[in-house]
């Protein structure tokens, strides 16, 4: 298939796509180069309003995400402070911390986890509405950190799948943030939760 569009010849060019590793032939723009028909389509998308039933439903999902936060060390501080003015997780549709597991979907685990704590995280996790996910912020939630002994879990995915981990000890604010960030993106591109992934019970 070619397209035929009048175009200025030093924007575009008209060459086989087999060069780049594609399967037809049509205009490509030398600036954008073999992803030019994806980038087209996404804007044509939003342009005209269409859209596929499971792209809504990541839309709704990433914008409505209530998370409930789990604090156990020096993360949890750096973890309030997202909902501050400064940096207002409003703006990415998490208007508030959810006081209760069955009105939550995000799980934010921050800091060390002992033992003892392991079975409370999984009863909070069980709790949570499906679908549901994880962020592991800080060194400690994540692996452990310094605290490599008997007592410390060494790191929340043997109790709970993550499906972001956030490094730092403790990380701040802005590093959060970013994990929410990428989350959106995760669900947006269609990738299933950890738990679905894992094959683990929810």
């Amino acid at each position: 298939m070619a397209l035929d569009k009048t175009v200025d010849q030093n924007r575009a060019s008209k060459r086989p796509l087999a060069v780049a590793g594609l399967q037809s032939e049509r205009l490509l723009w030398p600036a954008k180069g073999p992803g030019v028909f994806e980038q087209e389509v996404e804007s044509l998308e939003d342009a005209l309003g269409l859209t596929t039933l499971a792209k809504a439903v990541a839309w709704a999902q990433t914008n409505s995400m209530w998370p409930d936060t789990f604090g156990l060390a020096c993360c949890a501080i750096e973890m309030m402070a997202i909902v501050s003015s400064r940096h207002d997780i409003a703006r990415f549709g998490m208007e508030r911390f959810s006081s209760s597991p069955r009105q939550a979907d995000l799980l934010i685990v921050s800091g060390r986890v002992v033992h003892k704590m392991a079975a409370p995280l999984r009863q909070v996790y069980d709790q949570m509405l499906e679908p549901k996910w994880v962020i592991a912020m800080g060194a400690c939630a994540s692996s452990g950190g310094m605290f490599n002994n008997y007592t410390v879990l060494q790191g929340v995915d043997k109790i709970v799948p993550v499906d972001i981990h956030v490094p730092g000890c403790p990380p701040r604010p802005e590093a959060l943030m970013e994990g929410i960030v990428r989350l959106h993106e995760k669900v947006m591109a269609g990738v299933p939760p950890a738990y679905q992934i894992r094959g683990v019970a929810s």
